[in-house]
């Protein structure tokens, strides 16, 4: 199951011709970043499976409903725990964020898990090419470490560990 979501997430990010924002590599290497992440914590394969498919609902044509035919009714869950809400007419990044913030208070602890992980990795990446950027989104992931604390320990440990370091260098 955990193979059919790599090349489902695969397909989904290339069916849009989807690159990592500041390396132009596939973006698939970012899924592959989170639920590798994701499997130094657990041997679950949904959360590893809803670690491959976090970004799909959210970036690409498919939906949750494809999810759960594919995946089945957990994973499905998972990845709309994972989906942000907020939609560009909700308001400015700062109320759209809130939004979104909500929406995670609320999900279930293995998909906080993920969303450690995917934190993990987005951190360091914009932390490494967009300093200026990454102001404003180590305030927000900040604040959402607030709602992930349900969320596996250690990796809820590293993600707290880069945000405090961006905050103390």
């Amino acid at each position: 199951m955990i193979n059919k979501a790599r090349k489902f997430a695969e397909a989904a990010h290339a069916s849009i011709g989807q690159k990592r924002k500041y390396t132009g590599d596939p973006y698939i290497v970012h899924p592959a970043s989170v639920a590798k992440l994701v499997a130094t914590v657990t041997d679950n394969p949904d959360m590893i499976c809803a670690a491959w498919l976090h970004d799909v609902v959210e970036d690409t044509p498919v939906t949750i409903a494809e999810i759960e035919v594919e995946f089945g009714v957990i994973v499905a869950q998972l990845v709309a725990d994972l989906t942000d809400v907020s939609k560009p007419e909700d308001g400015n990044r700062k109320i759209r964020k809130a939004l979104d913030r909500e929406h995670t208070k609320d999900a279930r602890p293995e998909a906080k898990t993920v969303k450690l992980a995917d934190l993990i990795d987005n951190a360091r990446s914009i932390n490494q090419h967009d300093p200026r950027f990454a102001r404003v989104f180590m305030a927000e992931k900040r604040l959402l470490l607030e709602v992930l604390q349900e969320g596996d320990a250690q990796l809820y440990a590293m993600a707290n560990d880069i945000v405090k370091k961006y905050y103390t260098s």
